[in-house]
């Protein structure tokens, strides 16, 4: 069999672009955009500075040009290595800008004046300074220099035109105007093009971060109003998970093996709740909360439960034989769900929180700590949800703390008319399913 080739599919050609600018301009994950940015019109500031050199060797005053550009080529590039590999940037901007305008100014003046090609230079000058200012005083203050230092070339036209140093022909005048002014839209666009770009890959990141931490719906709202509005739903059934034996098991791990342990089970316990449309609310130590019915309203909200905690204990079933096998203690998994009234909304303004409120959800925990190892514990209008597809069988009534005697159930499974030969859901069950959703019986 001959050796793999490396890929040469465009994603494989992304993706080594990518590592390529992480290693250039620094690790979205490690740097900050602002960081980033400054990383990379430093570098090329470097790149244009430096390797402009030969196009400099037939205009006349050769010499002065490329001792300009190649000592602020090098200033650029320590910029560059102290903000890439030092970490130190901010501090840096004003020395960065004052580099350009100085730059500019004098390539002006030995380059024939407004009349010259440097001039164009003053346009991406003005979008980096403007691009990396850390306040918009920063800004104004350096689109005021840099209109200075137009006006300045102006003004020396006018009262010092010895001080210009003209081109030596009308041909070189013409090639250097024309290069320049094409380059210097280029590099704008460019500038623009990576700003752009950059700020539509952090508007992402920002956004797939925040619909990690709450609903769609949810994040929509908070976006478009600034706030979100508590919403009192009157029907919804809250699902409550405990690992039974965790804190002896704990004592047992060392607190990485916990922490892998722990997020091994909660990745599948994501799946499964994503599965079945059901919204995770948070974990707490070793607990895991979610909800069906919100954020929104669904009337399969209880049927939708039933089948994520069967699937959960089934998970953490096979994940403690496993670990069982290879002689490591494993845990079980305590299930309980409630249904009823409660109210959601989103608490805190700086890291914000989608939670629920509300009697149903102290009653789902208090089911979930009255339950059975590897049970799932139902209240009894869960039970009345669940009663037409699901077989449940009766515990009686049994003392909850804080809540006195209450009548709890536990969950069997599928009705067999309902269910395949290995109990999963069959089309009978899932057009009942699909009719109670409408609204139908």
């Amino acid at each position: 069999m001959p050796p793999p080739q490396p890929s040469t599919s465009p994603s494989g050609w992304r993706s080594s672009a990518a590592r390529l600018l992480a290693l250039a301009i620094g690790d979205p994950h490690q740097f900050p955009l602002d960081h980033r940015l400054f990383n990379s019109v430093s570098l090329l500031n470097t790149i244009t500075n430096i390797g402009g050199l030969p196009s400099l060797w037939p205009l006349q005053n050769a010499g002065v040009l490329i001792a300009l550009n190649l000592g602020t080529g090098l200033i650029f590039l320590g910029f560059y290595a102290v903000a890439r590999f030092r970490g130190l940037y901010r501090p840096l901007y004003w020395p960065f800008v004052l580099t350009i305008a100085v730059f500019l100014f004098a390539n002006m003046l030995f380059n024939a004046g407004s009349a010259g090609g440097a001039v164009w230079y003053l346009v991406p000058a003005l979008i980096i300074a403007t691009a990396l200012a850390p306040r918009t005083r920063d800004a104004l203050l350096a689109a005021l220099l840099f209109g200075c230092a137009a006006l300045g070339i102006l003004l020396v036209e006018q009262r010092w035109p010895g001080w210009i140093r003209p081109y030596g022909s009308a041909p070189e005048r013409l090639a250097d105007v024309a290069g320049n002014m094409l380059f210097a839209q280029w590099f704008s666009a460019g500038l623009v093009w990576l700003l752009a770009r950059t700020l539509n890959a952090e508007r992402h990141r920002s956004e797939v971060l925040l619909l990690n931490v709450l609903p769609r719906e949810i994040a929509a709202e908070l976006k478009r109003e600034g706030r979100v509005e508590p919403h009192h739903y009157d029907h919804a059934t809250v699902l409550f998970t405990d690992f039974v034996g965790f804190t002896r098991i704990a004592e047992s791990l060392t607190p990485a093996q916990l922490i892998a342990r722990l997020d091994e089970a909660f990745q599948e316990f994501d799946r499964i709740v994503q599965t079945r449309g059901l919204e995770k609310i948070k974990t707490i130590g070793d607990a895991y909360l979610a909800v069906g019915g919100i954020p929104r309203e669904n009337p399969t909200h209880a049927l939708d439960c039933a089948l994520a905690a069967l699937e959960l204990v089934r998970a953490t079933e096979r994940l403690r034989q496993r670990h069982e096998a290879a002689g490591e203690p494993a845990w079980s998994l305590r299930v309980g769900l409630h249904s009823g009234p409660l109210v959601a909304g989103v608490i805190g303004t700086e890291k914000f929180a989608y939670d629920v409120w509300g009697d149903t959800v102290n009653t789902a925990s208090r089911l979930e700590s009255s339950g059975i190892p590897g049970q799932i514990n139902l209240s009894a209008a869960t039970r009345q949800e669940l009663a037409e597809y699901f077989e449940c069988e009766s515990r009686g009534r049994i003392e909850a703390k804080g809540k006195g005697e209450l009548e709890m159930f536990l969950l069997r499974g599928l009705r067999p008319k309902f269910a395949e030969a290995d109990g999963t859901p069959n089309a009978r069950f899932w057009e009942g399913h699909r009719r109670r959703g409408q609204g139908r019986s």
